[in-house]
């Protein structure tokens, strides 16, 4: 094992596994930094708040009114979209804001309809048109940084020219102003609308909006973008490695780049990396330029093709662990329920086995006690023994944050001090590829037996340019970097610049939608600003 191997693990979120990332760090190992996820408005919410919160999720029962900007709730966070469903049921009005979308609409009361990446020119009006009303909470408003930035950003817009940027209308800039109006408020950020070159401006001005409408620290209000209850667990008994950092959302060009060693190994566990980051293909070629890589998985994924050696590896239901999630602060945990089939192994033995071969080992822990270290600061055996009892634990019990004032110096809120216009769109790429989620899978866990089809995509019947396609064959989906040939189906409720892609399914298939997608970086994180590609459709 050499300081030129880079390990990539990010596919669970479980103690071993994180344990396993920490054993390659101690070694000396090359790691990633930045996000194909939420790094980009972790950063941006950390910016404005000074760290990353949120109210229990519970509260949004409480809620009376909840604006959803652009969280799909049929397939994403499914207890946030069992809550946000009985606050309706009590009376709770739901606004959702997205480039469009069908399973919208069983979660809303309104949906308005938005061009992809320009939420915080809405974010704007609505504040706008707020601050011309003197609707806007002067109390929240004192307790701000960068008012003075912020004044002039608001000056140099007038409310119709931030109407036409987003391409909302003045009746639903007005419909979100009476909501925010009366606070509280609880705001619901996706993921989404952070994956463009712009991503954390986006969450920002939405950030800025809660803020000073005077719907955070109250119960029923709120910012909702994403915690991790992993952040509750203790990993300081791990030594802290200092080895080189590669950029995960620009990974093949990473590679390329390494120097001083160059990278020679690598060691890839948890993820498809391949099939999930941007420019695929030339991943694919790093990884085979270099001289031996090693991938733990089940299945001869993407990324597995790429390897030299594959070792089996446990699934979740054939191993013990407990795990962090999203949106809340309970620990979870998983049983071995399944006896794992003969010659495979967890990342954690896998990791075991080579610190043995180790001249120099490490001294990783059996599984045992790795868990009750990282949860020591809960009580070790009390805490185990409630979640193998239970199945989960709560790690923290407060309800409402920042009712104080924020986590930054003094308890100010750091407002949004710079807008940045859209690039001027390509014509020979006139349409925006949105790389959606799917519901019944997560990412490329999608079993080679359920793949195969031609991959498809989901446009307007008002997209414009279909004159000259015939849609009932195939077509190719295109980019700057290549093509994929893909069905077509109609979507009304689409913004009409809008290509959705689900993503996941496997390139040696025929699919693998970031195959098409270049690599570029967010404002902020850096995370992967997969939204931002331009493409077009052409008849074969």
């Amino acid at each position: 094992m050499q300081k030129g191997t880079g390990p990539i693990n990010d596919g669970s979120r479980g103690i071993t596994k994180d344990v396993c990332d920490h054993f390659f760090a101690a070694l000396g190992c090359s790691k990633t930094y930045g996000s194909l996820c939420d790094a980009t408005g972790i950063h941006a919410f950390t910016k404005d708040f000074g760290d990353l919160d949120h109210n229990d999720v519970r509260d949004i029962l409480k809620s009376k009114r909840i604006v959803n900007w652009g969280r799909d709730l049929s397939r994403s966070s499914v207890h946030l979209a069992r809550l946000v469903q009985r606050a309706r049921r009590n009376g709770a009005e739901v606004i959702s804001i997205s480039p469009g979308g069908r399973s919208f609409l069983n979660f809303s009361d309104h949906l308005i309809c938005i061009h992809p990446g320009r939420d915080r020119f809405l974010a704007l009006a609505v504040l706008k048109l707020l601050q011309n009303q003197g609707l806007l909470d002067r109390s929240s408003y004192n307790m701000c940084q960068g008012q003075d930035q912020f004044e002039e950003i608001l000056k140099g817009f007038s409310l119709k020219s931030l109407s036409k940027l987003c391409e909302v209308g003045l009746d639903d800039v007005q419909l979100l102003a009476e909501m925010y109006a009366r606070p509280p408020v609880a705001t619901l950020i996706g993921w989404g609308l952070q994956r463009y070159l712009f991503g954390a401006e986006n969450v920002r001005a939405i950030d800025a909006l809660a803020w000073l409408s005077g719907s955070v620290g109250q119960s029923g209000g709120g910012v909702y973008f994403n915690i991790s209850s992993v952040r509750h667990l203790d990993y300081s008994w791990l030594a802290e490695g200092k080895g080189r950092r590669l950029c995960l959302p620009d990974l093949a060009r990473e590679i390329r780049r390494a120097e001083q060693p160059k990278l020679s190994v690598a060691w890839i566990a948890g993820t498809n990396v391949v099939n999930q980051v941007a420019d695929s293909e030339a991943v694919a070629r790093a990884l085979n330029s270099l001289d031996f890589v090693v991938v733990a998985d089940a299945f001869m994924t993407d990324t597995a093709e790429c390897a030299d050696l594959v070792l089996p590896c446990t699934l979740m239901w054939e191993e013990e662990d407990v795990l962090g999630s999203c949106m809340h602060d309970f620990l979870q945990y998983t049983a071995c329920v399944f006896k794992a089939p003969e010659g495979c192994s967890s990342d954690l033995d896998h990791a075991r086995r080579l610190d043995h071969l180790l001249g120099q080992p490490i001294g990783l822990p059996k599984r045992q006690d790795c868990l009750q270290r990282t949860l020591k600061a809960h009580g070790s055996k009390e805490c185990l023994q409630e979640l193998r009892s239970r199945g989960f634990y709560q790690a923290r019990q407060k309800k409402v944050v920042y009712s104080q004032g924020t986590k930054n110096a003094g308890g100010f809120f750091q407002l949004l001090n710079k807008l940045t216009p859209e690039p001027e769109s390509d014509p020979e790429y006139p349409f925006y590829l949105l790389s959606l989620i799917r519901r019944e899978t997560t990412h490329s866990q999608i079993l080679p037996e359920e793949q195969g089809r031609l991959p498809r995509i989901w446009i307007n019947p008002r997209f414009s340019g279909l004159s000259n396609l015939q849609l009932q064959k195939p077509v190719w989906l295109v980019s700057e970097l290549g093509k994929i040939k893909v069905e077509v189906e109609y979507d009304p409720s689409l913004h009409p610049r809008v290509i959705v892609y689900r993503r996941g399914d496997w390139s040696k298939f025929g699919g693998g939608v970031n195959r098409i997608i270049r690599p570029r970086l967010t404002d902020m994180g850096p995370g992967a600003a997969y939204y931002s590609q331009p493409v077009r459709l052409e008849g074969i």
